[in-house]
């Protein structure tokens, strides 16, 4: 998805490509396409305000990425 920018030329608006990627990867990938992006990664089902701020990304995981232990 993109939209058009200030200058005409269109600005990306969504990555569907980044789904399944680790969260710093998609952030990369993210910030090459939208380098004035604010990326936010947030656990998946985090509660967030609707407001809407035109640079922000929102980058929702879900993964355990290690075993969780006791200590």
């Amino acid at each position: 998805m993109s939209s058009v920018d200030a200058t005409g030329g269109e600005k990306k608006t969504s990555w569907p490509e980044v789904v399944g990627l680790p969260a710093e990867e998609a952030k990369k990938i993210i910030l090459k396409d939208m380098p004035d992006a604010d990326v936010v990664v947030l656990p998946a089902g985090s509660p967030v305000t609707m407001d809407w701020v035109s640079n922000r990304v929102r980058v929702f995981v879900d993964t355990v990425a290690q075993t969780p232990t006791v200590g």
